[in-house]
Parts: C-alpha cells; structure tokens; sequence
C-alpha cells in the first residue's frame, strides 16, 4: 500500500492509497469531467487529473 498526497479543489494536501484511488477512478472515472469526494474533500477529475494520478501510481 502506497500512500501518496495529492491536492483537492481548493488546495488541500490528502493523503490516499494510489493503487485504491487509481483503481476506483478507472472504473467510475474514465472519461469526461466529474467531480470525486475523498474524506470530504473533492477533486475535479478530467484527463490532465488522471495522467497525473496513473503518473503517481507508476511510481510505485
């Protein structure tokens, strides 16, 4: 399990699983524009966000 911090609409570091959380936004994120809620915070999730996420979680 790797824990990585990424920013949420309004600039607040959350910690989260990337291997989860990538995992989640390809089965309910995959194309378009949508909104995410996390431990109440909420992330805008279009192509630039999953790049970056599937660029974290290729890190591992």
């Amino acid at each position: 399990m790797k824990k990585v911090k990424i920013k949420d609409n309004e600039g607040n570091f959350v910690e989260v699983d990337i291997k989860k959380f990538k995992k989640h936004l390809d089965e309910y994120h995959q194309t378009g524009s949508t909104i995410h809620e996390e431990k109440g915070h909420f992330f805008k999730i279009d192509q630039e966000f999953r790049n970056k996420i599937k660029r974290l979680y290729e890190q591992e």
